[in-house]
């Protein structure tokens, strides 16, 4: 199994065409991309933060579905239309501020449709904070 863009590929055009990720500065990037997964770094600042001193669940909701979608470019190229249809997420404990990191793997990729999970990661600790589990549709190509 081979990939269609590399890291540098799919934020160049996540910035291109998703240019909104980063309204609150250059938070997320693609930092590697293999066969079987895509990893993609976030650094929170203090509009993605909440009250109680952690990061909050939309910003981490946001970690989950970009990388969704950066594996989905990863496997299949620059897909602009590929849209979630279903994306679950299950927050196992509370992340301090900081760096974080979501590591997608798509289990299954049809002709219509891409099953996947996404582990989300606190740099400061290897135990789990979240985990989502998703679907995107994909149009035709």
């Amino acid at each position: 199994m081979t990939c269609a863009m590399n890291a540098g590929e799919i934020n160049a055009f996540l910035e291109k065409e998703f240019p909104q990720i980063h309204i609150n500065g250059k938070v997320f990037e693609v930092t590697e991309v293999k066969p079987e997964s895509v990893t993609i770094h976030f650094t929170p600042g203090e509009a993605h933060l909440r009250p109680g001193g952690t990061v909050s669940g939309p910003s981490m909701f946001t970690l989950a579905d970009l990388a969704a979608y950066a594996a989905i470019l990863a496997r299949l190229g620059p897909v602009a239309l590929a849209v979630t249809t279903n994306l679950n997420i299950n927050f196992m404990r509370k992340p301090s501020p900081g760096n974080m990191r979501g590591v997608c793997r798509i289990l299954k990729l049809g002709k219509r449709l891409c099953v996947l999970n996404v582990d989300i990661y606190s740099d400061a600790s290897s135990a789990l904070v979240a985990h989502a589990t998703g679907t995107y549709s994909i149009p035709p190509h």
